[in-house]
């Protein structure tokens, strides 16, 4: 199998780590290869919103699959203006990262793939569009994978508390959905042999309220956590203070029903626990 990526971000990157011996070929694009040292190996096409080359279009033309990454902009999505009319008589795999922002707030209720979405921010709403218009580039045959907050190598509290950036924001009701990067590479893998498109929940068994989570990395470096800030009161940029808008405990069953699923770190601990044995935030 032919792998095109659009998007060689954290998760992608992780993925063809993982993943990468089983296709023949892979080629992704980044805004600027000339500034990226870390993608020795693939073969790396610029891509920053305007046409694409030829070359470029004739790889994803020649791929089986295609990992769609690129989150939309200000306008809508780059990536499907610049190439969903490529997929006209194509056969291509087609698997989109998405989120599960989409979903909205939820008072902390669980919710499911079957659950509408409910588009109350920009980013959420151009989230819904683009999920949609991949599918329709598709027609009907993409698979949509919902991340949760991401969180592995490099990316993860043991690095923040090691660098004094932590922090434990407390909501009373709050919590957050979340997923080790080494569980979104199952995912996309087991999506890719999947049979037809549709959606998915990529997210661990247990939403947690943030601050257990920095409490449990606190606990394992042996350190003290930092110290609690009301939700109220804390200093905190639009952006961040808009992610606490939304409470929802997001399930997993159909990922591991359909899809086959089993995850490496079914809860944060799990995961914690196996950076912490890695060297994380030592």
């Amino acid at each position: 199998m032919r792998l095109f990526i659009l998007g060689l971000g954290y998760s992608a990157r992780h993925f063809v780590g993982k993943y990468g011996d089983g296709f023949s070929h892979i080629a992704g694009t980044v805004r600027d290869p000339a500034q990226r040292n870390d993608l020795a190996g693939l073969e790396v096409h610029p891509f920053s919103g305007r046409p694409p080359s030829r070359e470029t279009v004739q790889q994803l033309r020649d791929a089986d699959v295609l990992l769609v990454s690129i989150p939309p902009r200000n306008g809508g999505d780059p990536a499907i203006a610049a190439f969903g009319g490529v997929f006209q008589g194509s056969r291509c795999k087609v698997v989109y990262l998405s989120t599960i922002g989409v979903y909205g707030d939820h008072g902390g209720g669980w919710v499911d793939e079957s659950t509408p979405p409910q588009a109350t921010l920009d980013r959420t709403r151009m989230r819904v569009a683009a999920e949609q218009a991949w599918m329709d580039a598709a027609r009907g045959d993409a698979v949509i994978l919902r991340l949760a907050g991401i969180y592995g190598p490099v990316r993860n509290a043991l690095v923040t508390l090691r660098a004094g950036t932590a922090r434990r924001i407390i909501k009373p009701g709050q919590v957050f959905n979340r997923i080790h990067v080494d569980d979104i590479a199952s995912a996309i893998m087991a999506a890719v042999h999947h049979q037809g498109g549709g959606i998915w929940n990529v997210c661990d068994d247990e939403p947690a309220p943030p601050q257990d989570v920095i409490a449990y990395a606190a606990k394992l470096m042996g350190v003290a956590p930092p110290p609690e800030e009301a939700f109220t009161t804390a200093e905190m940029s639009a952006i961040a203070r808009s992610f606490y808008a939304s409470s929802a405990r997001v399930s997993n069953a159909k990922l591991k029903r359909e899809l086959g699923v089993t995850l490496a770190c079914p809860t944060y601990r799990h995961g914690l626990d196996a950076l912490w044995r890695a060297g994380e935030g030592r």
